[in-house]
């Protein structure tokens, strides 16, 4: 799913009304019964909702959302806020419709004083995407108002405040739920604003399909059906050499459970064979925990200091536990002049590179680097907000030629061409150590199944997503751990297959 600008969704809104050929009116009604079916779906109808509107395209996309609750006998008012006398066409036809109704409806003008004092349902509608400077005075004071009021809030298109392409200042309106008109907006994806827009909802209003399939965008929201077309089916008589060689570098003392865990994810994700490199100090404990793979032993007993002939492996990762010892260090440089294909780097693999920046050059091109946001800003710098740093993640994708996966809540991945995808599954129960170790054993599972680097990728980290989904519903997200992840990963496939 594409993510559009501000711009591009009135874009799309004006050749809808031009080709479809529907009126503005027409299309203001789809969105705000779009809106009213999922209200009604979701919330408690027992409860009184109360509307609040601005006066241009977002305040009538809330009256109509009040005509319909209205109309369906529920218990409505609705507060107009007018801090400008100019009102939008489609604002006008709709406060004229209201007019002629019993819903009972409050005008406040700039400077009047503004009171939520009752227990009632907000359905903010006060200000969309148009919005070119930040709130505050009156307006901002109103807004204050209803933040504070301690009621659920759901604003519609986009809670009143928030810009949606860059980031924001001024007084926003802090949202439980954000109902959005058919495809997300940036902002949405940034910590930054996760006390504003609460959980997003993208609504289907009916906006032209081929406008939208040929409007140019390098930002998409990744969900079930872009992955799914990923997924290489299996011959019947397919064998385990067919499914690649994976290899792992993995562990030192102390850290070994990071290997197994890493291992495992690697072997529940599709590889035909694992040799996971260790120090001598693992050895029973990967032999015993993971018997499906292959051990390749340090000549060191609590680190690792050199490896071998990586040339017959399939797909390569490396870091979880590794450690950063002056032969550590050694033997990573080394493995990055000798090797000739895209690999994964995690955990001590990138803190490595950022203790030596010049050394960012040696990476092979289109390998995946799987950072959190910490270990990002040591590779890339500080910036100011999350806006900022995307766009220093995607210029750093671009300079090095190598793929970002940015992992947190709405996991990013930016590859060499500049395109974004931000992650549409998992939850805060993965927010647990391990959880990165297992996203390297599956993204390094695909690579040696010979998907392409930014296939193996977006494979993976969805699918780790998934695994982390099922894990939660099952163990819930206080009390789920890594392995259960792990376990889950077999459910992820079949969903993810079957369905």
């Amino acid at each position: 799913m594409k993510i559009l600008s501000a711009i591009q969704i009135r874009q799309a809104d004006n050749f809808t009304i031009k080709n479809e050929p529907i009126s503005s009116l027409a299309l203001m009604e789809r969105a705000g019964r779009k809106c009213f079916e999922w209200i009604v779906n979701n919330t408690d109808t027992a409860k009184k909702y109360i509307i609040i509107c601005g006066t241009g395209n977002n305040g009538g996309d809330g009256l109509v959302i009040a005509k319909l609750l209205s109309n369906n006998q529920f218990n409505v008012e609705v507060i107009i806020l007018s801090s400008t006398k100019e009102y939008s066409d489609d604002f006008k036809k709709n406060f004229e419709a209201i007019n002629k109704t019993d819903i009972h409806f409050k005008l406040i003008g700039e400077g009047e004083k503004f009171l939520l004092n009752e227990p009632a349902i907000i359905i903010d509608a006060i200000l969309g995407t148009g919005l070119s400077r930040p709130v505050t005075g009156w307006l901002g004071i109103c807004i204050d108002e209803i933040n504070k009021s301690g009621n659920d809030i759901i604003s519609i298109d986009i809670p009143s405040g928030l810009y949606a392409d860059q980031s924001s200042d001024g007084k926003i309106i802090e949202a439980n739920h954000t109902l959005t008109f058919q495809n997300p907006k940036l902002a949405f994806f940034f910590q930054e604003n996760e006390k504003y827009v609460g959980e997003f909802h993208v609504l289907n209003i009916g906006l032209d399909k081929k406008f939208i399939k040929e409007i140019n965008s390098l930002k998409f929201y990744l969900c079930k059906k872009e992955v799914k077309n990923i997924l290489k089916p299996r011959n019947k008589f397919s064998h385990k050499g067919n499914h690649g060689h994976s290899f792992l570098i993995c562990g030192s003392k102390g850290k070994m459970g990071a290997a197994v865990l890493s291992a495992r994810a690697c072997l529940r994700s599709g590889t035909g064979l694992l040799t996971i490199h260790i120090p001598n100090c693992g050895n029973e404990i990967l032999q015993t925990a993971v018997p499906e793979a292959m051990v390749e032993l340090d000549n060191s007993n609590d680190i690792i200091t050199k490896v071998g002939d990586i040339g017959n492996y399939n797909g390569i990762g490396i870091g979880p536990g590794l450690g950063k010892s002056e032969e550590t260090k050694k033997m990573f440089f080394d493995f990055l002049k000798n090797v000739n294909k895209p690999v994964v780097l995690d955990a001590d693999a990138l803190n490595m590179l950022s203790e030596h920046p010049e050394k960012l050059k040696t990476i092979p091109e289109h390998s995946i680097l799987t950072p959190h946001p910490k270990e990002f800003e040591r590779m890339a710098g500080k910036s100011i907000n999350d806006f900022e740093r995307h766009k220093t993640q995607i210029r750093f994708s671009i300079e090095y030629n190598v793929i970002i996966v940015l992992k947190g809540a709405h996991t990013c991945i930016s590859l060499t061409d500049g395109k974004t995808y931000f992650n549409s599954s998992g939850n805060p129960g993965m927010a647990k150590g391990g959880s990165g170790d297992a996203l390297t054993g599956m993204i390094t599972a695909f690579l040696s199944q010979n998907y392409k680097p930014e296939h193996a990728t977006l494979l993976g980290v969805y699918l780790h997503g998934v695994a982390g989904d099922i894990a939660a519903k099952k163990k819930g997200i206080y009390s789920m751990i890594c392995s259960d992840l792990i376990e889950s990963i077999p459910k992820a496939f079949i969903n993810f297959t079957l369905y």
